[in-house]
């Protein structure tokens, strides 16, 4: 047991913040006016079973060292050092190293990415991927510096091999390099026939890949053109950026970040001596992400494809930042389609575009405008009510005033009457996290008359009604485990808010690798508790406390929320929840769709070469309003 553990194993919780705050029993629980802020109202909780604590005020959470941490201004080492006599525990040094599951998944990997690369450079197999690859114009040097690979078009190679090596079925499959056979038992090889791109963490360590399909079999190919490595131990797409390893020092030395689509456009960049470039790999900026970009500088440059698809792109990826503070600009790519082909035609065109690359506000100014005429009064509502909504997410009220007053001028509206446009839109935002209630009754949920929902906030404000019932789905699974083996099958990944994917993503690979046995075998009465514990405890070795600071949250939201509710009623609300969630989903989906088919039918020019991709795009339109019409119906 680590020194902390058995510090914490050694001291009630409960007694421990007693000795600072008075606490005021609440259930099983205890409740407090929180230390941290100023309140009125109690919000900051206490659970003596869990030995944990969380303000669903402030959005603070911990255990009984992150509390001492918080209140006496104490480092981690000093805690250990102030509480251990307390708990009768000797500090002392230790060396032992214990190789974690952890590495074993990343050597697997790490062999994994050295077989497709050496299967890329000699392998005959691999002859129509390596002349593709020539044509992109890469380099022998780049292929070996970003160890570009080649998966073969079989299906158990690379799975014999790593068995060969020592490693078993199950760590293979763990570390996402094979898929479990639906009948008979078995794995197979999880990438057959592909062009392998490994994805590498912070450190420089393979945690997964995205494999391109090999030319020749692109028009047959019903997986996708690219198909990336599933969430693991080790790979949180979430909290990676593509070559920021690579990139990082040099992203410090520019004190600027240019951000991509592709892994493609990431290779040639780098290929051609911009140094400083990285890919989102086609997602949002998650805030992981931008707090890792944060270190090394506050200056983002997004230069994604010049189509609609590309400036919603821009748009959908810039949320967080502009929330952080980052000062953003768009790179307006002036030859092809993408930096890819910019850069081959010319890099001195890039360069300058680089240099003058447009604030973000100033983009979406130019484009707003350049669709819509503010002399028309249903243009010019429609120019405000889009602009406003990328005001009000700037995280500078400097900024925030310049654009307001810029606004105002190009459609000839008062500043103050945008003004109290902008604080309609905060007004509504702050409306829905207080009023929302899951089940329409928030004083039966609590027992406490008059508290708000808005308390549900956690470490980030909850401001969406998608948000708020993501937290109470999981806060009920957390709670509720046996109900898992039907919504981890039935509801998505994408149907849940952006800041709950993490944890959810979290929960069906450990409920189907390993909570399954621990479901079916635990004693009913202790099932949440045991549940729960582990869960944790496998969390926390994969991600570290930002995440356990989240489960906490959650499961204090469940015991506050859910006390009321009886494994059957609850099984009910997680369905209901689920279907809202699904319908949400597929509204926002649906209207992505018609989005993008509006804009190729506005402007063809930019879609050409894309009719697959449109077709795709048609038959997934259909499926989801036969979905949607089923469930509505």
């Amino acid at each position: 047991m680590q020194p902390s553990d058995e510090i914490k194993s050694k001291l009630d919780i409960v007694d421990v913040i007693r000795e600072y705050i008075p606490l005021r029993p609440a259930g099983m629980n205890f409740r407090a006016n929180c230390p941290f802020h100023n309140e009125k109202s109690p919000s900051f909780m206490v659970s003596p079973e869990k030995q944990i604590w969380h303000c669903f005020g402030c959005g603070k959470g911990g255990d009984v060292l992150s509390f001492v941490m918080e209140m006496e201004g104490l480092s981690f080492i000093e805690t250990l050092r102030a509480l251990a006599p307390r708990a009768g525990v000797v500090l002392k040094k230790t060396d032992s190293k214990i190789e974690s599951k952890r590495n074993r998944l990343l050597d697997i990997l790490e062999i994994s990415a050295e077989f497709y690369h050496e299967a890329l450079l000699r392998h005959p197999e691999a002859g129509s991927a390596r002349e593709y690859l020539k044509g992109r114009g890469l380099k022998n040097e780049t292929l070996e510096d970003w160890k570009i690979g080649y998966s073969f078009d079989s299906w158990d190679r690379l799975f014999l091999f790593l068995k060969k090596r020592g490693y078993e079925e199950n760590e293979i499959f763990m570390a996402g390099m094979a898929v479990r056979k639906e009948k008979g038992g078995g794995f197979y090889d999880r990438f057959r026939g592909r062009i392998m791109f490994p994805i590498k963490n912070i450190n420089g360590n393979v945690v997964g890949f995205s494999a391109r399909v090999s030319p020749e079999k692109e028009k047959t190919e019903v997986m996708g053109k690219y198909i990336n490595s599933p969430a693991t131990l080790v790979y949180d797409k979430s909290k990676i950026l593509f070559g920021l390893y690579k990139a990082k020092m040099e992203i410090k030395k520019k004190n600027l970040v240019i951000i991509t689509e592709g892994q493609m456009d990431v290779i040639t960049s780098h290929q051609a001596g911009f140094l400083n470039t990285i890919a989102s790999s086609g997602t949002a900026l998650t805030e992981e992400q931008v707090k890792l970009v944060k270190r090394y500088t506050m200056n983002i440059a997004l230069a994604f494809d010049s189509d609609a698809a590309g400036e919603m792109a821009a748009e959908r990826g810039a949320g967080e930042a502009m929330a952080a503070g980052m000062n953003i600009s768009v790179i307006e790519v002036p030859l092809g389609k993408d930096p890819d082909e910019c850069i081959k035609k010319d890099p001195e065109e890039w360069t300058r575009a680089v240099a003058e690359a447009k604030p973000i506000m100033q983009y979406f100014f130019d484009q707003t405008f350049s669709r819509l005429n503010p002399e028309k009064i249903d243009e010019k509502r429609e120019a405000a009510r889009k602009l406003i909504g990328s005001i009000s997410r700037l995280g500078n009220r400097i900024e925030e005033d310049f654009w307001l007053r810029k606004l105002g001028q190009k459609i000839d509206v008062p500043e103050n009457i945008l003004r109290e446009t902008l604080a309609k839109i905060r007004e509504t935002q702050k409306s829905r996290e207080e009023k929302r209630s899951f089940s329409g009754n928030t004083e039966r949920r609590t027992g406490q008359p008059g508290e708000k929902a808005g308390v549900l906030a956690g470490r980030k404000p909850r401001q969406t009604r998608e948000e708020l019932l993501s937290d109470i789905f999981l806060a009920l699974l957390l709670r509720f485990p046996s109900h898992l083996p039907h919504a981890v099958a039935s509801v998505s990944l994408d149907c849940l808010a952006q800041n709950s994917k993490p944890i959810y993503s979290n929960l069906i690979f450990y409920y189907n690798n390993i909570g399954k046995e621990l479901i079916f075998e635990a004693d009913p009465e202790n099932l949440s508790k045991v549940f729960y514990e582990d869960f944790k405890c496998w969390i926390l070795d994969r991600d570290g406390d930002e995440t356990g600071g989240d489960l906490d949250f959650l499961s204090l939201l469940g015991e506050r929320d859910c006390y009321h509710l009886g494994t059957e009623e609850a099984g009910k609300e997680i369905l209901r929840i689920s279907i809202e969630l699904k319908k949400n989903y597929l509204a926002g989906r649906l209207k992505e769709i018609e989005k993008l088919i509006s804009a190729a039918e506005a402007s063809p020019d930019d879609f050409a070469g894309k009719e697959n991709e449109m077709a795709s795009l048609l038959k997934e339109f259909r499926e989801l309003v036969d979905e949607k019409r089923g469930m509505d119906g």
